[in-house]
């Protein structure tokens, strides 16, 4: 009876570990960028990953969002261009992550993190 007992609570303390574990929204999906355009013209970004490849996310209108777009986890450089100028910046992006990249009205450039498990 004991034997029984310990068992079945040893299968229940197991299940609930599972399932614990399981709840997490992303399961080690690639990171994903999107813009946020609040500044006075157009925007466009390219991200190149670590192994060379890039994701473009052109010609995004003031006072208008992106889609997300994905690539590979990794050191990324992102390459923004708006009003003719580049800001380039080089940054570890994990994966299971969205990153904002908001432009403000005075086309000052930020961006936020956002874990998908939160």
């Amino acid at each position: 009876m004991k034997t029984t007992r310990l068992l079945l609570i040893t299968i229940l303390v197991g299940l609930i570990a599972v399932q614990m574990s399981s709840c997490k929204k992303c399961k080690g999906e690639d990171p994903s960028a999107r813009i946020i355009n609040n500044g006075t013209n157009k925007a466009s970004v390219q991200i190149k990953t670590t192994d060379g490849n890039t994701v473009n996310i052109n010609n995004v209108d003031p006072s208008t969002s992106s889609a997300y777009a994905s690539y590979a986890a990794g050191d990324v450089t992102f390459t923004i261009t708006v009003s003719n100028n580049n800001y380039v910046k080089t940054v570890p992006m994990g994966k299971c992550f969205y990153y904002d990249i908001a432009i403000d009205a005075n086309n000052n450039i930020t961006s936020t993190a956002i874990d998908r498990n939160k």
